[in-house]
Formats: C-alpha cells, sequence, structure tokens
C-alpha cells in the first residue's frame, strides 16, 4: 500500500510542476504581448522599465558603463561591442535614478553600479579634464570618434556631467555608502576644465586633441542640443567660463534669435540647420534631461515656447506629411537622430528633420517629446506599443527606428543616446524627478544667474 501511496504523490509532483510550467510559459508569452487596455500609468511603467534594461542589463560588463550601441543579435559589424559613450552614459545615469525611484532596479544593486562607474571614470585617460567621446569599456583607453577627434569632446562630456550632478543630487542624504558615492560624483563633476575649452575665445570649442590641439576649430554655436555645456560650464566652482563665451559664442551675439515660423508657430530660435521647420528632435531633449525649461528663460528665448514648439512642428510636419510617406500619420511621427534605412534596405544613420526627411521614424523622437507634446505622445507610444508591436517591441525597448514603406523596414538595434531620454524624459513627465534633482544644485543656479536667466 505504502508503495502505491508513494507512486501516486509521484504522479502529483509531476502534474503540479508540468501545469507550473505551463503556466510559466503561457505568462511568458503574455509578457511579449501587448495589453491595449493598459492605462496611462501601466504603459509608462512599461516603457520605462523594458527600455532601462539597455543601461542595466545591456551595460558593458567590465566598466557598467552604456555601450555605444547594442544589437540584440550579437552581430557588430564594425567590432564595437566593448565600446562605450560618455554622453549616452550620462543619460544612463539619469535613467538609473529614475529606476531607482520607481524601484525597478534593486536600490543597493544601482549604487553598487554607480560606484563602479564611477571609478572607472575617474581611471580613464581624460584631457584637461573632459572625458572622449567614446572610450574602450575593456580598457578605459581612448576610442577615437575620428582621424582627429581622439581627446576631450566637451559636448559629450556635458551630458556626462548632467548626469554626475543629478547622482550626487539624489545620494547626497542618504545612506553612509550612498553619501560616499556621491562625493565621488562631486570630485568627477568638479574637475572638467570648462575654461580650458574656450581656447581663450568668447565660446567654447568642441574638441580638443593633445595630437592636434585645435585643429578641428569647431566653435559651439546655437541653436542646437548644446546650451547644456554653455550652462554647466558658467557653473563650475572652480573653471567657469566668462558670460561674454555664452553671448558671444552661443549666442552669437544675439543673431541666434529668428522671426521664422512653420504652422503658426514661431522658431523663436535659428536653428543651424537652416530651415524654418527645426532641427532634429534631440535639440529638444539632451540638454533639457536635467535643464528644465519649464519658467526657464534669456534674453534670447523663452525655453519652453522653444521645445514645445519645435516639437509640434516635427509633429505637424508628419501629419502634413508632404512626401506622402506611409510612415506618418497623427499615431506614427517624430523625426531625430537615429539609425536609417538605406536604399538597400540596409542600415546607415542620419540626423532626420523635416530638411533632411527620409520616411523613417525613430520612436524617441515622440516618446521623449511627451512633456512637450503629451497628448501627441501619449498616441504615438500606444502606437508603437499596440499596434506596431511585433515590429517594435524588442529587449531594450521600442527599436530604434522603422519605415512602413514598401514591404516595411526596422532597425533591430539600439543607441544609448536614443533610449537614454525616453526613461529621463518620462519621468519628467510624470514626477519632474530629474529636474528638480538638477535645478536644485547650487552650482547650476549660479551658472544660470551668471548667464543672465532666469528660472
Amino acid at each position: 500500500m505504502k508503495k502505491y501511496s508513494y507512486l501516486l504523490l509521484f504522479l502529483i509532483s509531476v502534474l503540479t510542476s508540468s501545469c507550473a510550467d505551463e503556466k510559466n510559459k503561457e505568462q511568458a508569452v503574455l509578457e511579449e504581448q501587448p495589453q491595449n487596455s493598459l492605462s496611462e500609468d501601466a504603459l509608462l511603467d512599461t516603457i520605462q522599465k523594458q527600455t532601462l534594461k539597455y543601461f542595466w542589463d545591456y551595460s558593458e560588463p567590465n566598466s557598467g558603463m552604456a555601450r555605444e550601441r547594442f544589437h540584440p543579435d550579437g552581430q557588430y559589424p564594425k567590432d564595437d561591442a566593448h565600446v562605450v559613450t560618455t554622453g549616452g552614459s550620462g543619460f544612463g545615469l539619469m535613467a538609473i535614478v529614475a529606476g531607482m525611484e520607481r524601484e525597478f532596479i534593486p536600490r543597493d544593486s544601482a549604487v553598487a553600479r554607480l560606484d563602479k562607474i564611477a571609478d572607472f571614470l575617474e581611471n580613464t585617460t581624460r584631457f584637461h579634464g573632459v572625458w572622449p567621446h567614446w572610450i574602450n569599456g575593456e580598457t578605459g583607453e581612448t576610442q577615437a570618434f575620428s582621424a582627429k577627434d581622439n581627446g576631450g569632446d566637451i559636448v559629450e562630456t556635458s551630458f556626462l556631467a548632467q548626469g554626475f550632478i543629478v547622482v550626487r543630487e539624489y545620494l547626497k542624504e542618504g545612506t553612509e555608502e550612498e553619501q560616499a558615492v556621491a562625493q565621488k560624483y562631486d570630485e568627477l563633476w568638479k574637475s572638467i576644465e570648462w575654461d580650458w575649452y574656450t581656447n581663450n575665445q568668447n565660446g567654447i570649442f568642441w574638441h580638443w586633441s593633445p595630437d592636434y590641439e585645435w585643429e578641428m576649430d569647431f566653435m559651439i554655436e546655437g541653436y542646437n542640443e548644446c546650451l547644456i555645456t554653455y550652462v554647466l560650464a558658467a557653473s563650475s566652482p572652480e573653471y567657469t567660463i566668462d558670460a561674454a563665451a555664452y553671448h558671444e559664442g552661443w549666442a552669437r551675439g544675439g543673431d541666434i534669435i529668428t522671426d521664422k515660423e512653420a504652422y503658426g508657430l514661431p522658431l523663436i530660435l535659428k536653428h543651424n540647420t537652416g530651415g524654418d521647420k527645426g532641427g532634429p528632435l534631440f535639440w529638444a531633449h539632451y540638454s533639457y534631461l536635467g535643464l528644465n525649461p519649464k519658467e526657464l528663460t534669456d534674453r534670447y528665448a523663452n525655453y519652453w515656447d522653444l521645445n514645445v514648439n519645435h516639437s509640434k512642428i516635427n509633429y505637424n510636419y508628419c501629419v502634413e506629411n508632404p512626401e506622402a510617406y506611409e510612415t506618418y500619420s497623427k499615431d506614427s511621427w517624430g523625426l531625430t537622430a537615429s539609425y536609417t534605412r538605406t536604399e538597400n534596405d540596409g542600415i546607415g544613420y542620419a540626423a532626420h528633420s523635416p530638411d533632411d526627411d527620409r520616411g523613417v521614424v525613430s520612436p524617441t523622437a515622440a516618446v521623449s517629446s511627451i512633456p512637450y507634446t503629451p497628448e501627441e505622445s501619449l498616441r504615438a507610444i500606444r502606437y508603437f506599443y499596440e499596434d506596431q508591436h511585433e515590429l517594435l517591441w524588442g529587449p531594450a525597448g521600442f527599436y530604434d527606428a522603422f519605415s512602413l514603406e514598401g514591404e516595411g523596414w526596422v532597425a533591430p538595434y539600439y543607441l544609448a543616446i536614443d533610449q537614454g531620454p525616453q526613461i529621463v524624459m518620462i519621468e519628467n513627465y510624470r514626477s519632474g524627478l530629474i529636474w528638480d534633482l538638477f535645478m536644485g544644485a547650487p552650482e547650476v543656479k549660479e551658472g544660470l544667474e551668471r548667464l543672465d536667466f532666469n528660472y
């Protein structure tokens, strides 16, 4: 009798285990499918949490930094899976803070990751305190971005430093361990020699190399994605710049202002693309992940109006759809820098805008514009997630770019500079967390006042 009891228990155990396995499989399948009834909060949670995997699950393992690109298929034609990006890693730092706050990732693990990144950055090669655009994540050595761009990149460094300040502000009153990490980021931020990159002129130069010095000769003039570079340079406690560099360099002595408009919306500032419909939408994102454009004004612009108008012009252009692309509609819009479709349906790169329109939508454009165009962006997010789920949804959120022309096309890959802004700008739309942290830094307030901003 005991023998049959054991046999019965064994069969029950097998059946229970089998049912559990089937249930787990069913759950996994469900998680891969869009849920059309998701509330706004649930939808935004889903987008943020999945996209955060770029910086959490798929980061470069030795450094903890954000890879320049992540290809889920493991195919890297340029053999650059080990290359990390400084600007994209700055976006990743802010994304990790958002993930900590929403408990998408364990706080202690996140603090350990932030500590690892700080230690890596402390031991990499710098150029008067400035990091290069790319770093070899395995060795910490500079990875040249181009032939002469093998030194400091002050713009990418400013995107990184924006993240330093956010991390410091978030952790500075935490546990003893968190305060120690905050101190590391404080020291990294304060070690950047912003004034060196003026080259003793009224403006900031993008690049400096020990091999080529100032040969690239690229003064940063507006308007583009680089406002944050001047704000942080003016905010530096030890290496600040004179306000004249901002007004004469970035603002071109006042010539940055324009009276152009599109769809009844003033462009406000001259975009460096030269057209009247604005540049790629990342210009409304990168500088404003930490820098809050709400109530931010100076003698040249109201920056909230600037970004709202830029985003709405981009949206209206896609709805107008002058080239009659199948990809564009009131639900499917957003032109910015991303991977692009080549003539043979391959993958290239382009800074899409109304002046460089290729019938390609980059989901990050509409998603990251959500503070400026909440209705239009939420409609696009639902379209990308629900209607185009099979085409666009991958292991780190929405794939980088797609086109529905002909048989349709998608770039099933990711770029750090496109994934990071989605997480951060959604968080700013939902809670204002990253804006509040950055704008709460005393040096930032002093820098804005030095440049004669109101905020």
